[in-house]
């Protein structure tokens, strides 16, 4: 059997920087699991190997362009610059029960094909998954003459 040719990966900056009209960005919303450590380890983790296995599946397709998971609110600083002074914040800042968990950047011809593309995640069937188009930078360089 041939040995299976895996694409080098790519960082989030290159994934970034390649995008075009066509890619939309993802993210996935989540609650904090109110579940015993147990149920809510069995959940992720049946979700995580049909997220994965999804994601792998499109990446072969050439639709997913990266993937990424964030750790936990808890782990987070957020910070604010008003005049000139830096206030960091341990932990989430936002007062909501959902956070932002990760992202998958996609291609797709259109929203409409990005929805679709969405719907199939596994990961929709317990949080939220955003649909967003992504800006093209370039364009907005020109734009602004930067």
């Amino acid at each position: 059997m041939p040995a299976q040719r895996m694409e080098a990966p790519i960082t989030i900056r290159e994934a970034v920087l390649a995008v075009q009209r066509r890619d939309f960005l993802l993210p996935s919303i989540q609650r904090e699991f109110v579940w015993s450590a147990e149920k809510t380890e069995t959940l992720f983790d049946s979700l995580m190997r049909g997220c994965l296995a999804h994601a792998d599946e499109l990446r072969a397709d050439g639709c997913v362009l990266d993937s990424q998971q964030l750790e936990p609110p808890s782990s987070a600083r957020s910070f604010r610059v008003r005049q000139q002074r830096t206030t960091v914040f341990d932990g989430p800042f936002a007062e909501t029960k959902e956070y932002l968990a990760g992202f998958n950047l996609i291609e797709a011809e259109d929203l409409d094909d990005a929805m679709r593309i969405a719907q199939a995640f596994p990961w929709a069937r317990i949080g939220a998954i955003e649909v967003r188009p992504v800006r093209d930078m370039d364009a907005v360089r020109e734009r602004v003459g930067a």
